[in-house]
């Protein structure tokens, strides 16, 4: 029977931020509910940590699972569900999950992440699934012995590369500009004979039948614009994902990120962002300025909640 509850606080998406979210708001004690279908969210993919204070080198699902054993220790509500609805009432807001169940709450932390972008190239959607990869944490060990290619030139492109060192013959690291990368990667990767480079250079085709089997570039790379290999990891950054708080008008920046306050709160009084989804932390995307977006949030649910007397 579809579950119908109220909340004070209901807090959208279980990666970084909406963790550290949940902990302080567990601190504060607002009682509230966790709704997502991945713990961890895309922080689980990275191959390694190394700037997580504390923690010189973790892989990132272990790290993720550190962050849910002490979320879970304050015993909040959990949905591991998809939110797919968010309406605005007098009273607050309700979420409906995608397995029919809805939620309602006078407060809201969204938290939701971001999607992969796509090249939006022949062969990239029909290949996907069969060579065609946005996760080489997720699918790296499929290709032991084989040759693939990464498209991308910044910190997840390079981390990608490194990681799938571990199992192909040879990588091929594709890059329409030069290496933004931490420098310490760059040099990681220029000194392992696997990885070859090939810069100023777009893939413009994904060609295969049942399976990835080449890939058509732009421009010659040793007198040859065609490439055999068997896989192809797209690594050219992330989208917000804000379709929930669109459809009820938070305002969003000239990059399609949810605009927030110091206090992380949007246009929209009660509503609040924190994470990858978001203008804070001046862009910088990383699972240390997500839980510092997700602490300030809970702090000014806090706020919001006791300035209106429902806590």
């Amino acid at each position: 029977m579809p579950k119908n509850q109220q909340y004070k606080l209901i807090i959208v998406g279980a990666g970084p931020a909406g963790m550290t979210a949940s902990i302080y708001a567990s601190r504060y004690k607002i009682p509230h509910l966790i709704i997502g279908s991945v713990i961890g969210g895309a922080a689980v993919e990275a191959h390694l940590v190394e700037n997580w204070p504390g923690e010189k080198q973790i892989k990132g699902a272990d790290l993720m699972q550190k962050f849910w054993e002490h979320a879970k220790s304050y015993n909040p509500a959990y949905w591991p569900e998809e939110a797919i609805k968010m309406d605005k009432a007098d009273d607050g807001f309700t979420i409906l999950t995608d397995a029919g169940n809805t939620a309602a709450a006078p407060a809201l932390i969204f938290a939701g992440g971001t999607q992969y972008k796509r090249l939006s190239i022949p062969g990239e959607k029909e290949l996907l699934g069969r060579g065609v990869s946005y996760c080489a944490t997720c699918d790296g060990g499929f290709f032991k012995g084989k040759i693939v290619a990464v498209i991308g030139g910044a910190n997840s492109a390079v981390m990608a590369a490194a990681e799938l060192a571990q199992h192909a013959s040879q990588i091929y690291l594709i890059h329409r500009s030069e290496l933004k990368a931490e420098p310490i990667w760059i040099d990681r990767l220029k000194a392992n004979k696997k990885i070859v480079f090939i810069p100023e250079t777009n893939i413009i085709k994904i060609i295969g039948k049942k399976r990835v089997e080449k890939v058509e570039l732009d421009k010659p790379y040793q007198g040859k614009t065609e490439i055999p290999l068997d896989g192809v990891f797209v690594e050219i950054g992330v989208a917000p994902l804000v379709e929930l708080v669109k459809n009820i008008n938070v305002v969003l920046d000239a990059n399609g990120s949810i605009k927030i306050s110091e206090k992380s709160e949007t246009n929209i009084p009660g509503i609040f962002a924190a994470g990858d989804a978001t203008s804070g932390s001046g862009g910088f995307r990383q699972i240390i300025t997500a839980a510092s977006e997700g602490a300030i949030a809970a702090r000014g649910v806090f706020e919001h909640l006791k300035e209106r007397g429902l806590i």
